[in-house]
């Protein structure tokens, strides 16, 4: 069966925000138009638009999130890192958690050679050192689009977490040639999502999905993505306002940032080679004798 979350807290809720910034002259496949430009045409009203994150949107998230006391993870492009080290610096004093998010949100690993992607990876641990003085600790792929070199790479640059699963409900230890990384499940029902629909879709999905588990399976975890570009936006900025309040009216809440997650992980030693399901099932089938 599941194993408890700390001091017997019944649902643990991990929040991301991404910020992300593309290479220069390119810009998000999705975006507000309704009309798509001639190939071959830079859409410089899409580039602002993505640009929105950066300049405005991760701001107001962390607003949010420090005005319920709320912790979160921020994952940052490193051209971020570049192009708006002040906000990076306000994320690191904050209390908040700050990872990597490779270098643009268009370098995406699974693109790249082994090779290119350590040096991806190098630069990222580079320019976080050189704003914040530290290493990163966590990893967010772009489009969650990693290969089977990532989690390698990773654990040999030093990074202790990554939020790149998609087929875990829980984090779990992946064993790796160059040591151990937690591998943590990333969102099923991101902001991005409601663009182009109602925002209320997205505080009826986690509401939804927040009520199903609270009730009925004790030890979950809901992860939410929000991109400062998108979910800062204060149509959409709104929804997580909503949604961290709905949660929080619930008792036995833990709002957790990543870190504490992976070492979560680590200390219940939640290997990699059967799925909660599993266990779970073995666990009631005991309990039937």
């Amino acid at each position: 069966m599941k194993p408890g979350w700390p001091k017997g807290k019944r649902i643990a809720i991990a929040i991301s925000v991404m910020v992300e910034l593309w290479s220069d002259g390119a810009s998000p496949q999705y975006g507000p138009n309704t009309s798509s430009l001639k190939a071959g045409t830079v859409d410089h009203s899409r580039i602002a638009w993505a640009s929105y994150g950066a300049r405005e949107g991760a701001w107001r998230l962390m607003r949010i999130l420090d005005h319920h006391g709320v912790p979160a993870t921020f994952s940052p492009s490193g051209r971020v890192f570049e192009l708006y080290p002040e906000l990076i610096r306000a994320i690191h004093g904050s209390g908040h958690t700050l990872a990597a998010h490779s270098y643009t949100q268009d370098t995406i690993l699974s693109q790249l050679s082994p090779e290119q992607e350590r040096a991806v990876i190098q630069r990222c641990v580079s320019l976080y050192e050189n704003v914040t003085g530290a290493r990163p600790q966590g990893w967010s792929s772009p489009v969650v689009s990693y290969t089977p070199h990532t989690a390698e790479l990773l654990a040999e640059h030093g990074f202790k977490w990554h939020v790149d699963l998609y087929d875990t409900d829980l984090p779990r230890i992946i064993r790796t040639g160059k040591g151990d990384i937690v591998g943590i499940p990333n969102s099923d029902f991101s902001d991005n999502r409601v663009l182009k629909s109602n925002p209320l879709d997205l505080f009826d999905a986690y509401k939804g999905t927040f009520d199903y588990l609270y009730r009925h399976e004790p030890g979950s975890l809901i992860s939410l993505a929000f991109h400062g570009h998108t979910g800062g936006r204060p149509v959409i900025a709104a929804m997580l306002d909503k949604v961290i309040a709905y949660y929080r009216d619930h008792p036995d809440v833990w709002f957790v940032r990543h870190g504490e997650l992976a070492q979560w992980a680590v200390d219940n030693g939640m290997r990699e080679d059967r799925s909660y399901g599993e266990m779970e099932h073995a666990a009631r089938n005991a309990a039937r004798g």
